[in-house]
């Protein structure tokens, strides 16, 4: 029996492995209504899987009891095909994540073998749950029955909320009229960790708004009737008045390695929607007022063993450097707005910090168990900014007509890595003593090391030159606010204040 524990073990930790990574921080399962079916065959299978690792820790399963174990064991087994071709079905999955599924398979095969010998031992015995010990090794896979059957009881929860929202959406893909007569501001990229922060609060301000995303169901179900959310450009009709446009579309940069079709995904999912906003614009009958484009300080490159010199938005791009060269592309396809007459506003982001999603969740479950980490010397600049001020620097840039060209959307507080894990440490009352080593990280993750090991210490000369005030300038206080924030709080209508409001008449 020892290598089955062995066996479940292994099970338990890439299974941990695989949903918390793929299927939570990248996939966000949770949050899709397509992932319904998915997370009812999860639930299914790790209920099972609690039951198994509880029972094996505990008892013999003699008699009929080895029988039902093993039809357990062969539901199983179809619930992981049936998963395998839903997930297949509807979202493409990550070259990591099907090396993962193919060790677990194997793991789990090889576990059927090991065990099977001993069902055929207890199945010869007269029917009994036979109380059968195993000392710490009984208590190991008691722990992970009972995470297996948590996680089990949160999908379910999770596909009750999923389907609670596709009965009260608005499935309907018609053109509210509304948004043909009155203006309108248009978000690309909405239902992401920026994009639906601002969509809330450009509806809290009176904004009529259009969403465009690939999953219309989702982003109609997490936004209302309120909103006219689009699956494609070509639904937009020419006369409708859009009066700003706010481009954030793009996959995850930060991620899975930067290999070539990675950087082929990364570069269409960011250039091929800003080409087609700039062609919806020539299409409209009356262009908008005003493009405000996601950008990254990335723009500047991460020359390795980078200066701490302080790089504001006439700084030149690293041509050569992937990151550099992504971003200047974005920003040349944004540019061609121009000749249109419509003002284009660069919004050039750092790190973006915010509860829910993007780096902070993962960075503070570390520096909560005390698992900080310095990244390679620490002296790298670490740019950052604040969600509230995220958000609230978007709606200044629609606002204000001075302001063009590359704004670098970054708090004035940018400080060496090394500070900046020491701080998120400090405002969990933690201490930071792990380092991880600058040559192991380029070896593992290759280019996409210099996001975390080379940076840019851009200013947001821009912003503050044209009037902006930061909610959260100071990395201290708002790692101290998010810390002791509720995961359910969004920012507040006065994240702005002292800044100029769009108002619905703009």
């Amino acid at each position: 029996m020892n290598t089955v524990f062995v066996l479940l073990s292994v099970q338990a930790i890439l299974g941990a492995f695989d949903n918390l990574w793929h299927h939570e921080l990248q996939a966000k399962l949770p949050q899709r209504i397509s992932a319904r079916y998915e997370l009812s065959l999860h639930a299914a299978r790790e209920a099972i899987y609690g039951i198994v690792f509880i029972g094996l820790a505990w008892f013999e399963w003699r008699g009929a009891c080895a029988l039902a174990l093993s039809g357990l064991l062969l539901i199983e087994l179809g619930i992981t095909l049936a998963d395998f071709l839903e997930e297949d079905r509807t979202r493409r999955l990550p070259p990591f994540e099907r090396v993962l599924h193919t060790l677990l398979t194997i793991s789990y095969g090889l576990f059927l073998g090991f065990l099977a010998p001993v069902l055929l031992g207890w199945v010869q015995l007269p029917t009994a749950l036979a109380f059968t010990p195993h000392g710490w090794i009984s208590w190991l896979c008691t722990l992970y029955g009972v995470g297996v059957l948590a996680w089990s009881a949160r999908n379910v929860c999770a596909v009750l909320a999923l389907r609670h929202l596709v009965n009260n959406s608005d499935a309907s893909g018609s053109t509210p009229s509304s948004h043909l007569i009155a203006p309108a501001v248009l978000v690309t990229g909405a239902t992401g960790f920026v994009g639906s922060a601002l969509v809330a609060h450009l509806l809290r301000d009176g904004q009529r708004v259009v969403v465009l995303s690939r999953d219309g169901m989702q982003a109609r179900a997490t936004f209302g009737a309120q909103v006219w959310v689009v699956e494609s450009l070509d639904a937009i009709p020419s006369e409708t008045r859009i009066d700003a446009v706010v481009n954030l579309a793009g996959a995850r940069v930060l991620g899975m390695p930067w290999t070539g079709a990675r950087r082929r995904t990364l570069l269409s999912s960011r250039i091929g929607v800003t080409v087609a906003v700039v062609n919806l614009m020539r299409r409209l009958q009356q262009p908008p007022r005003v493009l405000v484009s996601a950008s990254a300080v990335g723009f500047y490159g991460a020359a390795k063993n980078a200066s701490f010199d302080p790089l504001d938005e006439t700084a030149s791009p690293r041509p050569g450097e992937f990151q550099s060269d992504l971003c200047a592309a974005v920003e040349h396809e944004s540019r061609r707005a121009e000749v249109l007459g419509v003002r284009v506003v660069r919004m050039r982001f750092g790190v973006v910090l915010g509860r829910g999603d993007g780096a902070y969740p993962m960075l503070a479950w570390s520096a909560r168990l005390g698992l900080g980490s310095v990244l390679g010397s620490g002296r790298q600049p670490a740019p950052w900014i604040h969600l509230d001020d995220a958000v609230a620097l978007l709606r200044f840039a629609l606002a204000q007509d001075n302001l063009r060209g590359p704004v670098n959307a970054v708090a004035p507080d940018t400080v060496p890595q090394a500070r900046f894990a020491r701080a998120l440490a400090a405002s969990f009352g933690r201490s930071v003593w792990l380092r991880m080593p600058d040559t192991l990280m380029r070896a593992v993750l290759g280019e996409m090391s210099t996001l975390l090991l080379d940076g840019q210490n851009a200013r947001p000369r821009a912003a503050m030159a044209a009037g902006y005030r930061f909610v959260h300038p100071r990395l201290v206080e708002a790692l101290a606010a998010l810390a002791h924030q509720s995961p359910t709080t969004r920012p507040q209508d006065d994240a702005s204040r002292g800044h100029h409001m769009l108002s619905p008449a703009e």
